[in-house]
Order: structure tokens, then sequence, then C-alpha cells
């Protein structure tokens, strides 16, 4: 059993719950934090939808609430969204809930690969049922793309010599462990930060890139208005900037609606609103921080269909 705490979990059902008879839609279920916080707030009529990539996190999710009528589990990205909720008849979802990044039971677990802190495999692939791992990717990738991708993804500054380095030893011996691609990281970067492994911007990087992780938040973004009913929430909780400035730009773009002439009377229906932003960001208490370690970087934002 890996323990997971859901960041921000009071604020985000808080946010999320306008209607306890609603369909909700936790589209990182993970280990269940947050879909088992709106199941205590929902009445006999409410349900939920919980969607996760990774398979472990749904045979933990069918264990967990087996017998539990009100949940319905799913296998998949929450960038296919229109075609869940299509699938499973969901006309209008009162809310959705996005808790981004990699959970706990996955950093944890030396066998996925994604922890720098543990030796096990490369693998990084949140769904181990398909796609191409890290290590594969590492054996192929050219030395810029692999460069581009820790630049873009990472912003490592060191990205170039990294990547050089990464191209370097694998010409020696295969990189297949988290191990050997951390020591090649850590050998190659000139300039350690005081409490960071050097490693820690280059395994981000490439997590992402081989996730396909912004573009699934991306297509997601342009799916959710429609899967909401109007008054219908939507709860995205960030962990890096690159996740959290799409969704501040796509709730700013979205309240702004329609760019128009200035002084022309005119209804927000008009101008094209669909979302407008509830509050402003919200950010862990400094006891959540000191409780969780994961929560430091997390950012949440909210917003609710108009129209």
């Amino acid at each position: 059993m890996h323990e997971h705490s859901a960041v921000l979990l009071d604020e985000a059902v808080d946010s999320l719950i306008v209607d306890p008879d609603g369909y909700y839609i936790d589209g990182t279920y993970g280990r269940g934090g947050h879909t088992s916080a709106i199941l205590q707030r929902l009445s006999g009529r409410g349900r939920i939808l919980a969607i996760d990539k990774d398979p472990d996190a749904i045979a933990d999710g069918r264990a967990r609430f087996d017998g539990e009528l009100r949940v319905t589990f799913q296998h998949g990205s929450f960038a296919a969204i229109k075609d869940a909720t299509a699938q499973f008849g969901v006309v209008d979802a009162s809310g959705i809930l996005l808790d981004l990044g990699v959970s706990s039971p996955q950093l944890d677990q030396a066998e996925r690969g994604f922890s720098f802190l543990r030796d096990g495999p490369l693998d990084m692939r949140m769904d181990s049922t398909c796609g191409v791992s890290a290590a594969e990717w590492l054996s192929v990738a050219a030395e810029g793309d692999i460069a581009t991708v820790l630049k873009s993804y990472g912003d490592e500054r060191y990205a170039r010599r990294i990547a050089a380095a990464i191209v370097r030893e694998r010409a020696l011996e295969s990189i297949n462990s988290t191990a050997r691609l951390a020591k090649i990281v850590a050998t190659a970067h000139p300039s350690w930060e005081r409490g960071r492994h050097p490693a820690t911007k280059s395994f981000q990087a490439i997590r992402i890139h081989i996730n396909n992780e912004l573009q699934d938040l991306d297509d997601f973004l342009s799916q959710v208005v429609d899967a909401l009913k109007i008054g219908g929430r939507l709860v995205v909780i960030s962990f890096h900037s690159l996740e959290d400035r799409r969704v501040k730009r796509f709730m700013r773009d979205q309240q702004r609606g329609r760019v128009l002439p200035k002084n022309i009377p005119l209804m927000e229906v008009d101008r094209g609103v669909r979302l407008v932003k509830i509050g402003r960001a919200i950010k862990p208490s400094s006891d959540e921080v000191d409780s969780n370690a994961r929560a430091r970087s997390a950012v949440m934002r909210v917003a609710e269909r108009v129209a």
C-alpha cells in the first residue's frame, strides 16, 4: 500500500461541489483522495466518473470502491474528456477536477521509473500498457531533441551539456535504469543547487515528454467547457509553471471572450464569454506544506461555466 495525500483536498472539493445531486468527473483519480472526499459530499443521486491513465490507479479504485454504485472508472487520459462523457452518457457535468502531475505511489514504486532517488527500470510511463518508455526514447533520440525537451519542459540551464553526455554515455552502454541516468545528469551538471538533486529538472522534462502531459492538458482545455453544465465548476491543481500558465491563460481568455472594439454595449453572452474565474489562485497553507512536501509548488484555479 502506497500512501498518497491529496493536495488542497478541502479547498478543491469546496470549490467543486455546486450540486450534491450532480455528476462529477475526477480526471486524475490517482489514489482516490479527491474522489473519496467528493463522494462524502454527494447525495444518493450524485455520481462520479473517475479517470486515470495509470492502470494501477484504476485497479486501486475498483477495489477500494467495490460496491459503490455512484462511482464509475475509466482507464484513459483526461485529454479524451469528450469521448468519455459521450461513452458514459454525461450530458452536463456539475464539476470537473484535475490534480496534475505525478502521484506519490508512482514516485515511490521504483519499478515505475519516475524517481531518481530509487533505482529501477527507466520507464516513466503513466500508462504502462502503451507508448514508448524513457529508456527507449533516450536510446534513439537525437542530441538536439533531447536538449530541446530538457530546456522546454524542465527549464534546464545546462540542457545541451546534459544531452551531449546522454548521447556519449549511451554509445558506451544502454541507459536502462533511473540510477544510471541520474548519475549521468549529475556528472554533467556543473552547478548543483543546494537542497536539490541536479537531475530534478531533467527527470521532470523527460517525464512530461514521454507522457505527452502538456498536449493532453491543451486537448482537455479545448473540450472542457462543453462538458460542463451552466453553473458547473472547473478546478485544476497544477504543480509547475508550464501547466499553471496554460490553465491561467485559458481561464483568462475564456473570461475575456471575443476581442471587440471598446465602448460597444454588449452582454457577456454576446462577447462569447462562457467561463469566468472564481476567486484568485489558491496555494497550500504552510501547515499543509510542512506535512506534505509535494504540496509546496501546488496552485489551484477555479472557473465556472456561465453560458
